[in-house]
């Protein structure tokens, strides 16, 4: 772990803010490395009984694309990331969960940000819509799981998260 001489945060946003540290390296020099500090988010692999998955497709300003991926969210300060993953799930797929599975969770760019992703296997799912956010452009995409996996292996899926549940899943339930 090195020591950090000196943190400025330069900037706040409504879902992450921006924190410059100056850091002492083991030769006896510094150097400044950018944090994007995040409140972390959820992810859900919603599947029904029979093994289908609800995706979302929409558009992602970052990368300039349409993806097809889980839903997912940002945790609001103070909320727990399953009340989070219960209310993300309603407003992007329409949908409750009868249970929701902690699968794992890791960090998506740990170079550079401080975001934690809690990722959720939801069953036992029913209709329940929540009004989307404003700025969501989401179209909801069901597909067989094996087509998932499936769209992985051709490279069709660019989303870190969704990779990961898929390959988690597909592991957990060979385990089983």
């Amino acid at each position: 772990m090195l020591d950090i001489i000196s943190s400025e945060e330069i900037y706040q946003g409504r879902v992450l803010n921006l924190r410059v540290d100056k850091v002492a390296l083991p030769d006896g020099g510094s150097a400044p490395w950018e944090v994007v500090v995040h409140n972390g988010g959820v992810a859900m692999l919603p599947i029904d009984e029979e093994e289908h998955v609800y995706l979302v497709r929409q558009y992602r300003h970052a990368v300039e694309e349409l993806l097809l991926e889980i839903p997912a969210g940002t945790v609001e300060p103070a909320e727990p990331a399953d009340k989070t993953a219960a209310r993300e799930l309603r407003e992007e797929i329409g949908m409750q969960a009868e249970r929701l599975q902690l699968m794992g969770k890791f960090f998506l760019a740990p170079g550079y940000s401080s975001e934690l992703m809690h990722l959720f296997l939801a069953t036992g799912l029913s209709s329940a819509p929540l009004p989307k956010d404003a700025d969501e452009d989401i179209e909801v995409v069901k597909l067989p799981f094996a087509e998932l996996l499936a769209m992985t292996g051709r490279n069709e899926i660019r989303d870190s998260k969704t990779l990961l549940a898929a390959l988690l899943y597909s592991s957990q339930r060979d385990q089983t």
